[in-house]
C-alpha cells in the first residue's frame, strides 16, 4: 500500500510540475499535516437570510448537510492484536431559521452506521467511525443566537474552532460543543469569550458522548488577527484540571502570484490544577514556502514537562504544529521532556492535493529509565472536485523504534473517504 501512494504521489507530482504554471491561492495556509487532512470534509456555511416577520423565520430557514462514506482500517504489528476494518455511511444534516430581529437559531444531526458486510467483527471492529455499538447519532447542534452589528452571541449546542476547542473533522463524527460564547469583530480582530459545558464526537470518545469539560466547564477568552500578519492569544481554564495560555504568531506574505512563505512561532503554558497531572510548556515554530504549487514545509515542537506530569492538546486534535494524523505530541509527553519534528512535501494541481509528511517523536528518558521514539508516516491524496464532492485517502505508518518488541505504536493506517456537502 505505501508503495502505491509514494508511486502515484510522485507520478502525479512529476508529470504536472513542468507542465502547468501553478498560481499561488492567497487562502490561508493551515499548520500542521492533522489540519490539512481534515480540511477537506468541511461543511460548508450558507449565508442566513434576514426577515421582518416571525412566519417568514421559518419559511426562509436554510437546510445544509454532508454526506460521508469512510473505510478505515489498522494493520497492527503488535503480537497478538488483529488487524482491525469498519466502513461507515452517515453524516450531518442541519437546518437553521432565518434572522428577525438579531434572533436565530439552529439544529443539526449527526449520525453514523457501520455497514456490516464491509466492517470487522469483534476484535477485528474497528470501532473510531461508529462507536463499539455499531452506530451513533446525536443532536450534535442546537443553539440560540443573537447578532447585533458585529457582536454576536451563541447558547446551547454548537461548533467551535479554536486551539484547545476544536472540531477536528478527521473521521466520520466530528466535535461539537454545549456551550455559551459570545464573539466581537473589531478592525480585523476578533475577540470571543465564553464557557463550554461538555463536548461530543470522535476525540470525546462515541461509546460515551457529551463528557464535561472540567468539573464546572471551561471558561475561555482570545483574540485573533489574520490578515498577512496572523496572532492567536487566548486563556483556559478548565476547572479543576489546568489553566492554559496559548500565543501563536507569524506572517503569511505573498511573494508573488506563484510563491509564498509562511512562518509561525507558538507557546503553550500549561498549570496544574486540583492535582490533575497536566503541566507543561511547549515551544513550536514551523516555515512553508509555496513555489508553482508545491509546498515544502518543516515543523517543531519542544514540551518541558515536569516528573509524573504530561501535556493536554485540548478537546480536538490540538493545535501543535507538528500533529500528524494519529500520532500527536500528548502520546509521549507523560513524565519527561520531548520534542517532535515534521518535514513535509505538499503539490496543489487544480483538483488534486498531495501531501507527504515524516513526524519524528522523541522523548527523554523517564523515572521508569524509557525513553520514547515514535516515528510516523503520512501520506494523503486528494480529489476536490468543488465545495461540494471529495474523495480522499491517507495513509499513515507508525513505528516505535525505541523498542524491539513490536507494541501499539507499530501499526499503519489506511482510509477512504467519499464527502458531499449540501
Amino acid at each position: 500500500m505505501y508503495k502505491v501512494f509514494l508511486t502515484v504521489g510522485i507520478s502525479l507530482l512529476a508529470t504536472n510540475l513542468l507542465a502547468v504554471e501553478v498560481e499561488t491561492k492567497s487562502e490561508v495556509r493551515l499548520h500542521s499535516v492533522r489540519e490539512n487532512i481534515d480540511k477537506g470534509g468541511v461543511i460548508n456555511i450558507k449565508d442566513i437570510s434576514i426577515t421582518d416577520s416571525f412566519k417568514h423565520m421559518f419559511k426562509d430557514g436554510k437546510i445544509s448537510g454532508q454526506i460521508r462514506t469512510i473505510y478505515a482500517g489498522y494493520e497492527q504489528k503488535a503480537q497478538n492484536t488483529p488487524n482491525n476494518y469498519a466502513t461507515a455511511i452517515g453524516g450531518k444534516l442541519k437546518y437553521e431559521l432565518a434572522e428577525l430581529a438579531g434572533f436565530n437559531a439552529g439544529m443539526a444531526f449527526y449520525t453514523s452506521y457501520d455497514m456490516n458486510f464491509a466492517t470487522g467483527e469483534n476484535l477485528k471492529h474497528n470501532n473510531e467511525l461508529s462507536s463499539s455499538k455499531g452506530s451513533y447519532t446525536q443532536t450534535s447542534e442546537a443553539y440560540i443566537n443573537y447578532k447585533y452589528k458585529d457582536f454576536n452571541f451563541r447558547a446551547g449546542r454548537q461548533v467551535l474552532d479554536t486551539p484547545l476547542a476544536d472540531t477536528d473533522d478527521i473521521r466520520m463524527i466530528s466535535n461539537s460543543f454545549e456551550a455559551y460564547v459570545a464573539t466581537y469583530d473589531y478592525n480585523g480582530f476578533n475577540f470571543m469569550a465564553g464557557n463550554i459545558q461538555t463536548w461530543q464526537g470522535y476525540d470525546a470518545g462515541l461509546d460515551t458522548p457529551w463528557e464535561k469539560t472540567g468539573k464546572n466547564g471551561t471558561n475561555f477568552g482570545g483574540v485573533s488577527y489574520n490578515d498577512v500578519w496572523e496572532l492567536n492569544l487566548w486563556y483556559y481554564n478548565i476547572t479543576e484540571q489546568l489553566n492554559a495560555l496559548y500565543f501563536e504568531s507569524g506572517i503569511q506574505y505573498d511573494i508573488n502570484e506563484y510563491s509564498l512563505i509562511h512562518l509561525m512561532v507558538q507557546y503553550l503554558d500549561e498549570r496544574e490544577l486540583a492535582s490533575s497531572g497536566y503541566a507543561s510548556k511547549i515551544y513550536g515554530a514551523m516555515a512553508e514556502v509555496v513555489v508553482h504549487g508545491v509546498s515544502f514545509g518543516i515543523a517543531y515542537n519542544k514540551s518541558f514537562t515536569n516528573s509524573s506530569k504530561m501535556s493536554f492538546s485540548g478537546f480536538g486534535g490540538g493545535t501543535l504544529f507538528t500533529s500528524m494524523d494519529t500520532l500527536i505530541l500528548d502520546d509521549i509527553t507523560e513524565d519527561r521532556n520531548t520534542y517532535s519534528f515534521v518535514p513535509s512535501i505538499g503539490y496543489t494541481i487544480e483538483d488534486f492535493n498531495f501531501l507527504y509528511a515524516y513526524g519524528d517523536f522523541r522523548g527523554d528518558t523517564n523515572t521508569q529509565k524509557k525513553k520514547a521514539h515514535i516515528m510516523e508516516q503520512d501520506i494523503s491524496l486528494e480529489y476536490n472536485a468543488n465545495d461540494e464532492f471529495l474523495v480522499s485517502c491517507v495513509y499513515a505508518m507508525q513505528k516505535d523504534k525505541e523498542n524491539s518488541v513490536k507494541t501499539e505504536h507499530d501499526r499503519n493506517r489506511f482510509q477512504l473517504m467519499v464527502n458531499y456537502n449540501f
